[in-house]
Order: C-alpha cells, then structure tokens, then sequence
C-alpha cells in the first residue's frame, strides 16, 4: 500500500490560509529583508501590511527564497509520519526556490520526495496544487499524484498588468520586457508568464484600458476550455481585482473564483497597484 502522499509548496503560492489548514499543506515562507529586518512572508508580515508600509517607506526591500533548511525541516517532520512529499514551487526562472528545495530533497536519499516546477507563480502554483491535493486526497501515489500536478500545470496561464515596470526592471525579474522600460511613458503593460518568465504582451494607455483589456485576453487565451478556475491577484487594489473578477464571471462559467492578495514576496518585485488574472481551464480533477 502507497504511503499517504504530503504536499509542500511556498509562500509564493499565496494560497487560501484555509487550504493549508484544511489539507495540511505545508508552507516554506521567502523572506522579505527591510532595512535589516528578516520577515517571513505571511508569518511575520502580511500582505496588507507590506503593502501599507511600502507606500510610505522611503527604503526598498529585497527578498529571498526559503533555504534549504527550510525544506529540510519540513521534510523531516513528514518523513517522520510516513508521508511520501510532493514540492509545488515557482517558476525556476523566476527564483531560487526550487533549487533550494532540490537541495533540501537530496538530503534525503532514502526517501520518496518529488518536486515539480510548475513554471509559474502564485495562482499558477495554487490550482495544480489543488488539482494535487484531490489526488492526494484520494489516496493515489506520489507518481501519481505528481503527473496530476504536472499536467495541471500545461493547463494554467497568468496576465498581470502593473502600474510601472520599475519593480520588475530593478529585481531582475522582467524577461523580455525588459526592452520596454524607459519607453512606457504614459502606457500601461500588460505582461504575461510564458514557459516561466515574464515577457511583454501588450501596452494601453489607461489604467481602465489595462484591466479591460486584461480581461480581454484571458478569456481569449481561455476560449473553450472548461472547466475554468479564476484567480484574481491584486497588490494593494482590491477593487480593481474584484471588477475583473465580475468582468470575467460575466463572460465565463467559472468553476471555482477568487480574489487575492499578491504574497509580499511578489509584489516587492511587481510593486503596489498590479492586478493579474491566474487561470486553469480545461483540466480538472475528477
């Protein structure tokens, strides 16, 4: 009989608090670093708060993954329970957490640990999670379980638009946008993650035009694929986020919708006003 199969991920994740709690999905938490302070994201700073104390702070943050120690310990209290582990983690190229995970996995040898690179972000992690998580759930083994993970994956997509591409431009993080900076004026880009990165979509004119449009192209990107899982991420904009969620739930039937924050971590590379749509359509977990 297959052990019970435990799921990780980090908290660039964000997922619900209540799908931890619920499901026992543990969190490996990056680190914002704020004039020397060390705040794991979402344990010692959340989300409304870094975003209150960014608007006013006249220094910048840095952020880095979780260590491998990190996912040491959370391995080691699993192991210790039986459970094999499957990682859920962000895009490679986008920070080093699955190589810190990698890390923590060949200290154990002996053991049945997966991690897979979903090649996206925040929602783009949470829904194969999910999709993970039900499979789990229903007893499957960790092959199993982590094929559910890695064909949710194909399925997910990310559009993000942001107020400026200063963050970005300064952490590193821009692909190939990276060639509209200094140009944007007045615009506004829309972005999106393709095969990990992010990479330049479109520009407007309007912070309207940016969210209308976004909308545009998620349910251009979507099509007919069902079922649909929406998330709508926001960096200090909820009601922003919340007229694209209505937006998209006018013209879609989604299976499973919410609003939420974007972890500290990410928005200290997207800065504050961003507002992404996370999506999974065309898969789902019977």
């Amino acid at each position: 009989m297959a052990n019970p199969v435990a799921i990780v991920t980090d908290s660039t994740a964000h997922i619900p608090r209540e799908w931890a709690e619920k499901y026992g999905i543990k969190i490996a938490s990056s680190v914002v670093i704020w004039d020397g302070d060390e705040l794991r994201d979402g344990v010692d700073i959340t989300a409304d708060a870094f975003f209150k104390r960014l608007a006013s702070s006249p220094t910048m943050p840095t952020t880095s993954q979780p260590s491998p120690a990190d996912f040491q310990r959370i391995y080691e209290g699993l192991l210790a329970e039986g459970k094999d582990i499957l990682g859920v983690h962000i895009s490679h190229k986008l920070s080093g957490t699955f190589a810190s995970a990698e890390q923590a996995r060949q200290m154990f040898p002996e053991a049945n640990i997966v991690n897979v690179d979903t090649l996206s972000a925040s929602m783009g992690e949470g829904w194969p999670l999910l999709m993970g998580v039900h499979a789990a759930q229903a007893g499957k083994p960790l092959s199993e379980v982590q094929a559910v993970v890695e064909e949710a994956s194909k399925h997910t997509g990310i559009l993000l638009t942001v107020e400026t591409l200063e963050f970005l431009h300064r952490g590193g993080r821009i692909g190939g946008a990276q060639r509209l900076v200094g140009t944007m004026l007045n615009f506004k880009p829309i972005l999106e993650v393709i095969d990990g990165r992010i990479e330049p979509s479109e520009r407007v004119r309007t912070r309207k035009k940016s969210l209308t449009r976004l909308t545009e192209l998620a349910i251009e990107k979507i099509g007919d694929r069902r079922p649909v899982y929406m998330a709508v991420l926001h960096a200090n904009a909820v009601e922003d986020a919340e007229w694209v969620l209505e937006m998209l739930a006018d013209k879609l039937p989604l299976k499973h919708r919410m609003v939420t924050d974007v972890a500290p971590t990410v928005g200290t590379h997207t800065g504050p006003g961003t507002v992404g749509v996370a999506y999974m359509a065309g898969f789902d977990y019977p």
